[in-house]
């Protein structure tokens, strides 16, 4: 999992960078940092979490996924919590499908949700898109 220290590296003035899956979920067993409200309530692990957003990565219509964290990320700590917010997903398929192919409710989701330029402005590190695709968001309350 990445450290707090290069999520500061990485960070422009209050934007804070996209993570791989891999950054994100290596190594991470700390099941709280995505979904927290929703962790023993019936949201599956980290694991099952990953292994579904790799499979949809590795679809034609999908681009690229990245991770967005939340503003409780401890970047100014060492050893701080690195904590997710949403799922980005660069993709080509309506969002009907994803969440069908994500299964977003036994994720615990509030389903995949269309972005716009406002919801992007608190990211940076944002991998191109090649103009076909759009950036969805995978959410959690």
């Amino acid at each position: 999992m990445i450290t707090t220290a290069e999520i500061a590296r990485r960070t422009e003035g209050d934007r804070l960078p996209l993570l791989t899956l891999d950054e994100f979920f290596d190594d991470n067993t700390a099941e709280d940092s995505l979904a927290p409200n929703q962790w023993g309530y019936g949201r599956p692990p980290l694991a099952e979490i990953l292994r579904r957003l790799r499979e949809a990565e590795q679809t034609p219509d999908v681009a690229w996924v990245r991770v967005g964290l939340h503003w409780d990320t401890e970047v100014d700590e060492e050893d701080g919590d690195v904590c997710a917010e949403s799922i980005l997903i660069a993709t080509t398929a309506p969002a009907s499908e994803l969440e069908a192919r994500l299964e977003t409710e036994s994720l615990q989701s509030d389903g995949i949700i269309e972005s716009d330029a406002a919801s992007l402005e608190d990211y940076c590190g944002i991998p191109a898109v090649s103009g076909h695709e759009r950036i969805v968001f995978l959410v959690w309350d």
